[in-house]
């Protein structure tokens, strides 16, 4: 029996993508055990993959090295005998904890000068792993094995349905009344955020169509999420007030979601909920929602993707010519 050690990635979208390798796993081993390393935020996302056994919490915070913390986690797992690991980010310091733990089977790309800590690197040909999907996907295969669509299993996080009633009376939403959830955050930058004034007028007319309009998003987004809701009699803002389980549950009920690329457009792909997905810097080649029931609005401007946290033109005219009509169509029809 296979019993598997995953060092998981450190955002909510690559999680989410991470699923589509522990799908693989679990479909060639089904008697395999899956566990996966994590930052503690994450445990609600790994709690609704069947695939994954235990979420074991590394206590750092995101760039930190803590080589004793990490080498101590490691030894402490060696009773788990773990008879493979795969390690998904290419950092010297993620590779640690399965090499302190012998682990005989150490699976990672190339990088930072890994060779002792791993002894199945892999080349990450970017011509041909073009996605973070694929790239999270091909480190589950035999060396010897060349990636294909068929290998890639969209991931499918599940949904408490019972949690819903619960939901709405929490937070005073309508239960009859069907939703438009909308995540105008982006960790990674606002090269990547859809105007909030574009997202307000659009919240604007989806109220005068009959729906409501659910904001989410974590705490740093709250005020986004005011701009959005102002004057606005049938638009809730939920951004910091939702555990990460919650809005789970919460994009599974919803009818449509509007979300630039981050994390949580994964998760709504993840429950099934059709996604408009905004992308400006970013690329939906590189990390599309893993979902057939997607609309993709990207305006494929000579100077996008470009990839940056801040436009370096300091127009953004890859997101502010979408047009909220064009979106609203999209939506409504």
């Amino acid at each position: 029996m296979r019993k598997y050690l995953i060092v998981g990635p450190s955002w909510v979208g690559d999680m989410v993508m991470a699923q589509s390798l522990f799908k693989l796993l679990k479909a060639r081993h089904p008697d395999a055990i899956i566990d996966v390393i994590a930052p503690g935020w994450s445990t609600p996302i790994l709690e609704r993959m069947p695939e994954v056994r235990n979420s074991i919490t590394l206590k750092t915070g995101h760039g930190e090295f803590k080589f004793t913390d990490r080498w101590t986690l490691g030894k402490s797992l060696r009773c788990e005998k773990y008879t493979h690991s795969i390690t998904l980010p290419r950092s010297w310091k993620s590779a640690l904890v399965p090499f302190a733990a012998q682990i005989p089977h150490r699976t990672g790309f190339h990088g930072e000068q890994r060779f002792i800590l791993l002894n199945d690197r892999r080349k990450l040909d970017k011509s041909v792993l073009n996605q973070t999907v694929k790239r999270f996907t091909y480190l589950g295969l035999d060396r010897s094995e060349i990636l294909t669509s068929e290998h890639i299993h969209y991931p499918q996080l599940e949904v408490k349905h019972e949690h819903w009633p619960q939901l709405a009376e929490k937070f005073s939403l309508q239960v009859n009344q069907k939703a438009i959830a909308m995540m105008p955050g982006a960790e990674y930058g606002p090269a990547k955020q859809w105007p909030l004034d574009y997202f307000h007028q659009l919240a604007e007319q989806l109220e005068h169509k009959g729906y409501q309009v659910w904001i989410i998003g974590g705490p740093k987004d709250k005020a986004a999420g005011e701009v959005i809701s102002n004057k606005l009699n049938n638009t809730y803002n939920l951004c910091g007030k939702t555990s990460l389980s919650d809005a789970v549950d919460l994009l599974a009920q919803a009818e449509q979601v509007v979300s630039n690329d981050s994390g949580l457009m994964h998760v709504a792909a993840a429950v099934g909920t059709r996604v408009h997905g905004i992308y400006g810097s970013s690329s939906p080649e590189f990390t599309p929602p893993l979902t057939d029931n997607k609309v993709i609005h990207t305006l494929n401007l000579e100077c996008s993707p470009c990839f940056k946290r801040q436009c370096p033109l300091g127009h953004l005219k890859c997101l502010t010519e979408i047009r909220i009509d064009s979106v609203l169509s999209r939506i409504v029809n």
